[in-house]
């Protein structure tokens, strides 16, 4: 007997019809509602990063507690960790100086002795730089595959000057462009500014879209005085798109972010990911410390850089018990990603700003598991928009309790069951769930059936 659709099925699914989604063989996570046509018993679930280890203390006589503004490069077995070495001052001081830790598996760091700019009275240190642009120099390695060899590496670093309307980019001054071959010897790519047009007062960062083949670039704003972030795009790195701010949902609330540490998704780089520190400025939980506000760091995400998805207002990491971590300007994530092995993947977050012992821990998620789509041990299920792919395959990583299960189906656009996956249950990063070669190239949509489990990502594979 042929199984009746309800009429809000077909009508949902008639008004998606004329567009189907192009997944190709990209992975997809759930950090959004995107592939979701409709869902019941299931929701979209954030997950918290485990602490791990405090991987720098930034006590050297050129660093200081007020060190800032970290990126992590991995470049091949090496990964980088760039930062600012500040002891206090002005923020347009030249005495500012950049810095730099190597490490080998993202967990041992150590200060290259190079020799190169005498600081803390000693050229026998890491630093890479010396000058105002130091204040928030913040490097990545460039994807672009024309990039040239000498600038592999390529950075964004400056502020504008102080006077009347500074923070809305009417003073001279603004950000700098920076090259390197090896990530250690910079030069400027122009003797002025490239971006000139915003406020810069924070960490300001760029990489290659490696899927839209263009620079982008995202930087601090003030929007009817609150702290924001705008994006903008370049083909050269030279030439600069007027900024454009952030869009968000109606219901979002409007909260200060202080930096944005936005990347590409390691795993899929047409999704921009994005760990801004959130401060807030009313509060003050130490009554005996020189600064006010309290911040914390939390996610969204964003398919073209400039509207942003914010379904977890709630913090991706609090502050905890350690009292040192709610003064203020603390709980800064990195910019930037490691894969630190096969399943896991690293962040870094600032601890301890303006404290002797100023330091940046690790942290560490599930390859892809920023957030999943969750559901409880009553169950429930979730269909998808009509879709398009490649492949032969569907691959999903997702976890189970012993007792849960994920099952998926192959609906055509009647809603008639073309292929059922087996059961499955484990704790598996990318498992062969069914094989859909016959539906290559169809439109379908994905049901997915599911109990006491979390699934974080799927894609269509050969």
């Amino acid at each position: 007997m042929m199984k009746t659709i309800p009429l809000f099925f077909a009508l949902t699914f008639g008004a998606c019809a004329a567009e189907p989604l192009n997944l190709g063989s990209q992975w997809e996570l759930f950090v959004d509602e995107y592939l979701v046509a409709e869902k019941t018993g299931v929701a979209l679930k954030l997950h918290d990063p485990v602490k791990r280890e405090i991987v720098l203390t930034t006590d050297q006589p050129w660093e200081g507690p007020t060190c800032a503004y970290f990126s992590v490069i991995q470049d091949g077995k090496k990964v980088l960790m760039y930062y600012r070495g500040s002891s206090g001052g002005s923020d347009h001081s030249d005495a500012q100086v950049t810095c730099v830790a190597e490490s080998s598996d993202g967990i041992h760091f150590t200060r290259p002795k190079l020799a190169l700019i005498e600081a803390g009275g000693t050229k026998d240190n890491n630093v890479i730089w010396r000058g105002v642009e130091s204040h928030n120099f913040s490097p990545f390695l460039d994807a672009n595959p024309a990039a040239k060899p000498e600038e592999r590496y390529k950075a964004l670093g400056g502020v504008k000057q102080p006077g009347k309307n500074w923070h809305q980019g009417e003073t001279p001054g603004g950000l700098y462009a920076f090259a390197s071959a090896d990530g250690i010897h910079w030069k400027k790519m122009k003797d002025t500014p490239v971006i000139t047009k915003g406020a810069f007062d924070s960490q300001n960062l760029a990489f290659f879209d490696t899927t839209r083949s263009r620079y982008a670039c995202f930087s601090r704003i003030f929007s009817n005085k609150v702290r924001a972030v705008q994006s903008c795009t370049s083909t050269d790195f030279l030439g600069w798109s007027d900024g454009i701010p952030h869009r968000y949902a109606k219901d979002v609330p409007m909260e200060h972010f202080y930096t944005s540490a936005t990347v590409p998704c390691p795993t899929a780089p047409h999704l921009f990911l994005s760990f801004p520190k959130r401060f807030v400025t009313t509060r003050k939980k130490v009554p005996t410390h020189e600064g006010p506000g309290v911040s914390d760091a939390v996610f969204m995400s964003s398919r073209d850089g400039v509207n942003w998805d914010r379904p977890f207002l709630e913090a991706w990491v609090r502050p905890g018990p350690d009292l040192k971590n709610w003064t203020d300007r603390n709980n800064m994530t990195a910019n930037g990603i490691i894969e630190s092995s096969a399943t896991e993947w690293s962040l870094y977050i600032s601890e301890h700003y303006r404290h002797p012992d100023h330091r940046i821990r690790r942290l560490t998620v599930r390859k892809q598991g920023f957030a999943s789509m969750h559901a409880d041990a009553k169950g429930g299920e979730f269909t998808t928009r009509p879709l398009k792919f490649t492949g032969a395959k569907l691959l999903i990583n997702y976890a189970t309790s012993a007792a849960g299960s994920v099952q998926i189906e192959a609906l055509d656009d009647s809603g008639k069951v073309l292929a059922t996956s087996a059961e499955l249950f484990g704790d598996e990063f990318e498992a062969n769930a069914l094989d859909v070669a016959t539906l290559a190239g169809k439109t379908i949509r994905l049901r997915v059936k599911m109990k006491d489990a979390d699934l974080y990502a799927l894609r269509f594979a050969e």
